[in-house]
């Protein structure tokens, strides 16, 4: 079993406890969080062994896991690395794309394994689907939230979107061309709610809709592609699929068909697959242990983080 510490022991950084001291794969050794009073209360509620500082924790495990806050992962990043050691890095990858491109670099030197913890690749929905988007012509992503001060140190682009943007690049094998948004500071500092649209070099357009002042929770994508209609419900964990092909001569009674202008019969029809139950979150990093068991490429890798953390750069730019 890998022997995992945590640094960071907030919301998220509690939920990674549980599953790593749960998880078959990994041997939680503990963790390590600046802020002591809380540190020492997760500690005491939950008898997770608790470091004296970062230094002490990256020593004594073979994987680390940030689950800091954002402006701190480059740093965490460098010391786990410097040592030898696996990292596990929370959304976004880093603050600026500069410091994700060197933590790219020094895990290439190091010859070891980085995953980023883009959760939603591992959501049951999509999961079911992912294999039937092809060469997607447009996308449309809504991600709404109600307000929530915890998150609020960063753009709603960085703090939400950013999952859509990951999501996006996996399916669309093709560079962006151009990129354009809007975004509205309506509560805090940086905006609460945005819109982005990418444009790739392959004729691709996606629009992405972000917000965390909303009066109701939803995360939902629809991918159009020739002869097919896919939508998936990240929240719900709900997928819906509907594909056209040539009707049939002699069409049933009960199917249904769709002619265009020019007199071409199309038969709809619904190809919805199973959707199984799972925890994301156990599942990404789990995935992570096999990448590093077997030495193959994880399944959300650095690379694929810092292109994400790129694009979001790019649309909060345009805010400017």
């Amino acid at each position: 079993m890998l022997k995992a510490g945590v640094l960071g022991a907030g919301h998220l950084g509690k939920i990674h406890l549980r599953l790593l001291n749960q998880s078959n794969q990994y041997k939680l050794v503990g963790f390590y969080d600046q802020d002591t009073v809380n540190a020492q209360k997760v500690a005491d509620e939950f008898g997770y062994t608790l470091f004296n500082s970062v230094e002490e924790l990256i020593d004594a495990v073979d994987m680390v896991d940030i689950v800091t806050p954002t402006l701190s992962h480059y740093e965490c990043a460098k010391q786990a690395i410097a040592k030898g050691k696996h990292i596990f890095i929370e959304k976004p990858i880093t603050n600026t794309v500069e410091e994700a491109e060197h933590i790219r670099e020094l895990l290439a030197e190091n010859n070891i394994r980085g995953q980023v913890g883009h959760v939603e690749r591992f959501n049951p929905a999509f999961i079911a689907v992912k294999d039937k988007v092809e060469n997607p012509m447009f996308i449309e992503t809504h991600r709404l939230a109600e307000f929530n001060p915890r998150g609020t140190d960063v753009p709603v682009v960085l703090d939400l979107m950013i999952h859509d943007i990951d999501i996006i690049l996996s399916v669309v094998k093709s560079e962006v061309k151009n990129v354009s948004a809007s975004g509205v500071s309506v509560i805090s500092d940086t905006p609460d709610i945005a819109n982005a649209r990418l444009e790739f070099e392959n004729g691709c357009v996606a629009n992405l809709t972000a917000s965390r002042i909303s009066l109701k929770n939803m995360r939902k994508t629809r991918f159009f592609q020739r002869d097919a209609y896919i939508s998936v419900d990240f929240l719900e964990k709900k997928c819906e699929v509907v594909k056209m092909k040539d009707a049939p001569e002699h069409p049933g009674d009960f199917d249904m068909i769709l002619q265009n202008a020019e007199g071409i019969k199309k038969q709809i029809y619904f190809d919805n697959p199973n959707v199984g139950s799972n925890n994301a979150i156990l599942d990404e990093l789990e995935s992570f242990a096999n990448a590093i068991n077997n030495n193959t490429t994880p399944i959300v890798t650095l690379n694929d983080g810092t292109e994400a953390l790129r694009v979001a750069t790019q649309i909060i730019n345009c805010f400017k």
